[in-house]
């Protein structure tokens, strides 16, 4: 699926989150959204999945309006791992996860072979099998996002968007998390991924959208992203360096008012 994004603008409160974004999605590519808080990362990304609707502006997939292709068919295309995706319930690992293929399910139907082999590819690849018999609540904070990542890879969607993946997770799955949303990318679906980290950011994605004030500031590949783009964007400076042939980035210091 091509997503097509066009002068995409939100205003909430009188205050504009967005300001007139363009931007094309298509397969086999995992972009990386980032920028300071406040961005409008997260904003956009759920303009994108259709939980909210644009102040001005338009978004196509494969052309059609979201409401021309219909909730229920896009759920099907599209999966969402929100930033602070909780479950308030006590359910098992296995059941959340399993939640993901609702879209695919008639209503009072129950899970099909289909939605089970969809299943255990999800929890296998988000590495939380382990823990299929226990409670979402009993998990630690960065287990339970691989939960819910596994949650939205159950969906087997032609599009994933996750909002801070790694966030809570630690240096060991936030490597092999990076590399699992690559490797989804590398199959020949799109992924847009919300990130913090630039070095992972650089490290891991195809392209990087840099938005900041509600703007976007840069569309290009990593090698794109120079001090100056993250002086304008982040106030700070960083340092670059090159392990194994590949280049990586650090923020390194604040910067002044005069020097951004």
């Amino acid at each position: 699926m091509r997503i097509d994004i066009a002068a995409a603008t939100m205003r909430i409160e009188g205050a504009t989150i967005l300001d007139r974004v363009d931007l094309v999605l298509t397969p086999g590519e995992i972009v990386g959204l980032i920028g300071p808080n406040g961005a409008g990362k997260s904003t956009l990304l759920k303009a994108i999945a259709g939980l909210s609707s644009l102040s001005e502006g338009t978004i196509r997939y494969d052309g059609a309006r979201a409401r021309e292709i219909g909730a229920a068919r896009l759920a099907r295309r599209l999966a969402y791992l929100a930033q602070d995706g909780e479950v308030s319930w006590p359910l098992r690992v296995d059941h959340v996860v399993g939640l993901g293929r609702l879209p695919h399910r008639t209503p009072f139907a129950g899970e099909s072979e289909e939605d089970r082999g969809a299943i255990e590819r999800a929890m296998a690849l988000a590495e939380v099998a382990q823990f299929r018999a226990r409670t979402v609540q009993s998990l630690s904070g960065g287990e339970r996002m691989r939960v819910l990542l596994a949650r939205a890879l159950a969906v087997e969607s032609e599009i994933l968007l996750a909002d801070e993946p790694v966030a809570a997770v630690d240096p060991l799955h936030q490597l092999r998390v990076m590399d699992l949303l690559r490797q989804v990318a590398a199959s020949g679906k799109c992924v847009v991924v919300v990130l913090h980290d630039l070095a992972l950011a650089a490290r891991f994605c195809n392209r990087l959208v840099v938005l900041a004030e509600g703007r976007k500031l840069l569309d290009g590949p990593p090698e794109a992203l120079t001090d100056a783009i993250i002086a304008r964007a982040y106030g700070v400076s960083t340092l670059r360096g090159e392990h194994l042939g590949q280049a990586f980035i650090l923020p390194w210091a604040p910067l002044g008012p005069g020097q951004r």
